[in-house]
């Protein structure tokens, strides 16, 4: 199973320019979301509490990244963090030309 986890996990984070791991009913991925969607960007999103393997997926996540908490954020392929992460890359100005690159 965990192998099997791994390669999903990392086929999506190589195929998608911009990923969120988020949960459906977490405000905090709620916010992440709609910052994204207001800068015009297209993320794939996956809801792990509407999934069956959510989980395992989640501890993956925490393995590769050492972040449990959701929304977990990849930008071409490079782990952002969680929404406090995403929004000070977008305070900062570094998240528009991140988004550019894409």
């Amino acid at each position: 199973m965990a192998a099997a986890i791994k390669t999903k996990v990392d086929a999506i984070i190589a195929e998608n320019a911009i990923v969120v791991f988020s949960k459906s009913y977490c405000p905090y991925c709620t916010k992440a979301k709609k910052l994204l969607e207001k800068l015009g960007a297209k993320a794939f999103i996956l809801e792990l509490d509407n999934i069956e393997d959510g989980a395992d997926i989640q501890a993956y996540l925490q393995t590769l990244t050492g972040q449990r908490t959701v929304p977990n954020i990849f930008i071409s392929q490079k782990h952002i963090g969680g929404c406090d992460s995403l929004l000070a890359l977008d305070n900062s100005g570094e998240l528009k030309t991140l988004l550019a690159k894409i």
